[in-house]
């Protein structure tokens, strides 16, 4: 070959950092070959970790990943940049001018491709709710985790110099996996701010509510989870409010349909994802929420040359089921799949049907308590169940770092403990 194939990938999420670092290792130092990676940030963080950084029970700096880094170790290169439109026809990328801190880093640039994968992961969607937008925070990624952990380190530190004689109203909107696992983690925190000095704010004080449109909590997943979930939280006094549908938001108010307001200090809108509103921009098929159609085979169905996987694609492998969930588990499947159907693509020998596997879910409940099914339908809870959702963890740190690294990693946490606080205080 006199000239490289080009295989770009975009978004470096859980997905697109795994099939990174894959192609990277298996093709990346052949002379026929190049992978890229473009990200519009210079560290990745799992995005399944964001509501503990939120509630400050986990310190994000020690948990993420310098690409550039990470890219020189693993053969393939990282271009820091927005996607901000796809030439089909030319076959490039149109990224987006650099500015960071108020400082032009680059002017539009160009990026030619020869195989296209986009793995840019989702967002919240408000569904257009009246001041969702102004007075919420999303947990989107890392930036708006970290803050809203500083909005609530703030509220503490003024209760120190100044108690607070009112309640802290705390407000989740979304009773989803995000919804529950924050409400408990805030639960968490509230003690671990107490513990530690920060006791202007009486942790008995701490009214959290989780509101849901659904009739029960986590509707995607079993009536025995949701149950179980349910009992937990309410042990924790979180209060949750089902068939309460959201109609407006304001700096201190959420109001539902009935005429009924919750007061809220901190309000956070977990309910719901669509894909980021630049798939608009791709002159590619997709569905009602902006996720871009795929076939099994996880190309466009506009395009072969180009692949989508993870939260940003519709993939609906079986005509008679629903399309595949946002669910970290599949898109670190998808990116297995995906190291050799591109391969195969460029060999130009047929590519197989994605199929997944699906392993379980579970729903942290603090640090020290989860719940879900795994193996299909067998119940767990407890520190079992605890212990399985952090090995879920581990399995995509082995997958970016190798077996041995990763088991370092887990020895370092495993023996750090104790040596700083539990919750983050600055």
């Amino acid at each position: 070959m006199t000239q490289k194939h080009h295989i770009v990938i975009v978004g470096g999420g859980a997905g697109g950092l795994e099939l990174a670092t894959q192609l990277g290792q298996r093709i990346g130092k052949k002379s026929g070959f190049q992978v890229t990676l473009v990200d519009c940030n210079l560290t990745h963080i799992w995005k399944p970790l964001l509501h503990e950084i939120a509630a400050g029970t986990l310190n994000g700096a020690t948990e993420e990943i310098n690409y550039f880094a990470h890219a020189k170790k693993n053969h393939y290169k990282f271009q820091l940049g927005y996607l901000q439109f796809i030439d089909r026809e030319n076959k490039q990328l149109i990224l987006a001018p650099l500015v960071q801190d108020d400082l032009k880093l680059a002017e539009q640039r160009h990026i030619s491709y020869d195989t296209l994968v986009l793995s840019i992961g989702s967002t919240s969607n408000d569904f257009g709710t009246p001041g969702a937008r102004e007075n919420c925070h999303f947990l989107d990624n890392r930036l708006q985790a970290d803050l809203f952990q500083k909005d609530l380190l703030h509220l503490y530190l003024q209760a120190h110099a100044q108690p607070r004689t009112k309640p802290l109203n705390i407000t989740i909107i979304g009773a989803g996996a995000t919804g529950v696992e924050l409400a408990a983690e805030l639960y968490q925190a509230a003690k671990d701010f107490h513990h530690y000095g920060l006791d202007g704010i009486d942790p008995t004080k701490v009214r959290i509510n989780v509101i849901e449109a659904a009739d029960r909590i986590l509707p995607a997943l079993s009536d025995k989870v949701a149950n179980g979930a349910l009992e937990q939280l309410k042990k924790f006094g979180v209060h949750v409010y089902t068939q309460h549908r959201v109609e407006k938001i304001d700096a201190d108010h959420v109001y539902c349909q009935g005429d009924q307001v919750f007061d809220s200090n901190l309000t956070v809108w977990a309910a719901g994802i669509k894909a980021p509103a630049i798939t608009q921009n791709f002159s590619l098929s997709l569905d009602r929420i902006g996720r871009i159609k795929v076939y099994a085979t996880l190309q466009s169905i506009d395009d072969p040359n180009i692949f989508a996987f993870g939260d940003c694609a519709h993939c609906q492998p079986e005509g008679n089921r629903p399309p595949l969930a946002p669910r970290a588990q599949i898109a670190s499947q998808q990116a297995d799949f995906l190291v050799n159907a591109i391969l195969l693509k460029i060999k130009q020998r047929p590519i197989p049907l994605f199929r997944f596997t699906d392993r379980g879910s579970l729903v942290s409940l603090t640090q020290h308590t989860a719940i879900g099914e795994i193996f299909g339908n067998l119940h767990i809870e407890g520190i079992a169940a605890k212990t399985m959702y952090h090995s879920l963890y581990r399995v995509h740190q082995a997958a970016i770092y190798g077996y041995t690294k990763a088991g370092f990693l887990a020895a370092r946490d495993f023996f750090g403990k104790g040596t700083a606080p539990v919750i983050k205080l600055h």
